[in-house]
Formats: C-alpha cells, structure tokens, sequence
C-alpha cells in the first residue's frame, strides 16, 4: 500500500501542473479555441485535481 502514497514533492508538482492547465483551458475556452485542446487541458487538470484528491500524502 506505500506504493500508493505521494511524497509532497509529487504532489506539489502535479498541483503546479493541474492549475496551469487549468488557467490554459480558460484561455482556451474564453478565446473561443479548437476543441481537442480543451479536452487536453482539462483532462490533465481534472486528472491532477483526482490524483491529488484520492492519493494519500507520505508523511
């Protein structure tokens, strides 16, 4: 079950990825952009926000 845990560093660099995209697929969406793009940036925002939800941090 370690296996399943992320280390604060990891987790900090998945929270980083997953606002950065979240601010991308606002300007994508805002800007009116091609669609695959905001799938992509949604998706890994949506991933990171799940990964960092349901994963347990190592203390």
């Amino acid at each position: 079950m370690a296996a399943l845990t992320l280390t604060p560093f990891y987790a900090t660099i998945i929270f980083v990825i997953a606002c950065l995209s979240g601010v991308q697929y606002r300007r994508v969406w805002k800007a009116e952009g091609p669609k695959w793009q905001l799938w992509l940036f949604g998706l890994v925002a949506a991933l990171g926000l799940l990964v960092l939800g349901f994963l347990p941090l190592k203390a």
